[in-house]
């Protein structure tokens, strides 16, 4: 017991070897922690960007269009920003209902933006008009029109349906197996489904 004691008195930090942690940041960055003594040298190391991350990440663009009529479109913010998609799909007018995201050829198409923000709290049918008329406008022209947000899931699929509903007098439930059809990935926030199956045109 006293061997002991005395070893811990008479150790000294600087007998410590050196010992470096990797640590990866939700984003994928990875550091390097070093520590020697009490102090702690942090450093960035860049590994191939297949081990960057703990998981499989997918950076390819999301080009799938929704075709739910034929003058109607629905969208990520991708599709909108490649113009081989938007000319293979015949699209005139690009109703943009994303937030931070520009308008990527205002000057090849009818472009509206309606800042809409993601969360369930923002009343997304006092937005319903102005979209409306929009849509109803390239539907006028026998123009075509794509609805996009950011990842085409939530709040352009709400607008669709909505129109949906409105024009076409369908049920919540029949504009939404209609959108859902033209593009399986949508789903609209808890905060806007609530909204759609209360809202009446």
């Amino acid at each position: 017991m006293n061997s002991l004691a005395s070893e811990i008195q008479g150790f000294s930090k600087s007998h410590l070897k050196k010992q470096s942690t990797r640590v990866t940041t939700v984003t994928g960055r990875q550091l390097i922690e070093t520590r020697s003594g009490s102090s702690v040298q942090v450093t960035e190391c860049f590994p191939e960007p297949e081990a960057a991350c703990g998981f499989v990440q997918d950076l390819r663009a999301d080009l799938q269009v929704g075709v739910i009529k034929p003058f109607l479109l629905l969208s990520s913010q991708d599709a909108a920003q490649d113009i081989d998609t938007l000319r293979k799909y015949k699209v005139t007018h690009i109703l943009n209902v994303a937030y931070g995201v520009e308008n990527a050829f205002p000057d090849l198409f009818h472009c509206k933006t309606v800042t809409v923000l993601d969360v369930p709290e923002t009343d997304i049918t006092s937005y319903f008009p102005e979209c409306f008329a929009f849509i109803d406008q390239a539907r006028n022209q026998g123009a075509v029109v794509l609805v996009h947000c950011n990842a085409g899931v939530s709040r352009s699929a709400s607008v669709a349906m909505a129109y949906l509903m409105s024009r076409d007098t369908l049920s919540f439930q029949e504009a939404f197996d209609a959108v859902k059809a033209a593009r399986p990935s949508v789903c609209p926030n808890p905060g806007f489904l609530k909204q759609l199956k209360s809202y009446t045109p």
